[in-house]
C-alpha cells in the first residue's frame, strides 16, 4: 500500500488547511489589506506547502528507497537518514 493511501486522512487535512490559507490570501487581496499582511499570509502558505512536501518526500524515501530505521546495511541506513535530514532542513 502506498504511503499516500495509508496517510490519506492526514494528508487531506493538511491540503484542506492549505486551501483555507489560500482563501485567506484571496480575501485579503479582495478587501485591500495592506501588502505587509498579505506577505505574511503568503509566507504562511509557503511554510505549509514546504511542510507537506517534506512529509511526502520523507515518506517516499522511507517506503520506496530505504527506511533508515529498518535497513540492516548501516551505510545505506545512515545515507537515508542524512538525506531525510537534508530535505527537512532545505524545506524549512
Amino acid at each position: 500500500m502506498s504511503h499516500t493511501i495509508a496517510e490519506k486522512a492526514k494528508l487531506t487535512a493538511r491540503v484542506r488547511r492549505l486551501k483555507g490559507q489560500m482563501e485567506a490570501v484571496e480575501r485579503a487581496l479582495e478587501t485591500e489589506v495592506p501588502c505587509g499582511e498579505i506577505l505574511n499570509l503568503v509566507a504562511s502558505v509557503r511554510g505549509a506547502v514546504n511542510g507537506l512536501m517534506g512529509e511526502l518526500i520523507e515518506d517516499h524515501i522511507r517506503m520506496h528507497v530505504v527506511d533508515p530505521d529498518k535497513d540492516g546495511d548501516a551505510d545505506r541506513a545512515q545515507g537515508a537518514a542524512e538525506l531525510i535530514d537534508v530535505v527537512r532542513t532545505y524545506l524549512k
